[in-house]
């Protein structure tokens, strides 16, 4: 499709990942007349600072907000946000007045399984006040997240996803997880859209449907993909995905 762009679309990544990973999504936005804005998070791909580290979960909070700060003020926006990067537009929108045209999570990280053990939980605790910045080994296997053998061949030589996240980076994600459910009601009433992998290794679906059925919104949608793992839009038919999330946002284009 070519002629003056319909919308903005501003990705945000989840863990242990990058804004490359998204280029066959971004393709086809693009093709379908979306401006798409897509950038790697703090402490992600090739941003600066140290690999796996935040200071704060505002940290990605705040890099959210200047995103969608920096769109065409002229085009509606959406926020598109994958597993961490679900929790994180979750949490920019129940702390910041920022104005958007919809919302899409896809396989948001309101829960984790397979956490870390209760005496890594303390040991956490005490390591985040003396050695915050302290990294562990915490990577995904490529083979957890997706089914496309073509994408896990990639993922295991792509030197860009990181191996180890930091103890401060564990104590923010966890609390912002719950910070999630404890305020919910504080997310604005805006149209949301919820995809979730119905056969999830990575997050708890429940976990997911609990915190849609908690939120408060006059337009919300949830929708499951059975067989799918944790990326839907890096499945071998992701593009049904796909089509879900662009009907969701047409419907919203013809709404103005």
């Amino acid at each position: 499709m070519t002629g003056e762009k319909r919308a903005t679309i501003i990705i945000v990544h989840g863990a242990f990942e990058h804004a490359g990973r998204y280029s066959h999504l971004v393709k086809k936005l693009e093709q379908d007349g979306f401006e798409v804005k897509i950038n790697d998070l703090p402490g992600q791909g090739r941003s600066e600072g140290k690999k796996g580290h935040i200071r704060s979960f505002n940290d990605y909070i705040q890099k959210v907000s200047e995103w969608v700060e920096e769109a065409d003020e002229d085009l509606p926006v959406f926020l598109l946000g994958h597993s961490m990067g679900g929790l994180i537009v979750t949490r920019t929108l129940q702390q910041l007045k920022i104005h958007v045209d919809g919302v899409i999570l896809s396989s948001p990280a309101f829960s984790i399984k397979n956490g870390a053990s209760k005496p890594m939980e303390v040991l956490s605790r005490g390591l985040n006040i003396v050695w915050p910045s302290f990294r562990v080994s915490s990577s995904l296997a490529p083979e957890t997240v997706t089914t496309n053998q073509e994408m896990i061949d990639s993922d295991r030589s792509d030197p860009l996803i990181i191996d180890k996240v930091s103890i401060r980076w564990y104590i923010e994600f966890q609390r912002s997880i719950k910070k999630a459910f404890k305020e919910v009601k504080s997310f604005p009433d805006l149209p949301l859209l919820i995809m979730q992998a119905g056969d999830d290794l990575i997050v708890d679906r429940q976990q997911t449907y609990q915190w849609f059925n908690l939120v408060c919104t006059s337009e919300k949608s949830y929708k499951e993909w059975p067989g799918f793992y944790h990326e839907i839009f890096n499945e071998v038919k992701w593009q049904q995905s796909y089509l879900y999330l662009y009907n969701f946002i047409q419907q919203q284009l013809i709404k103005q």
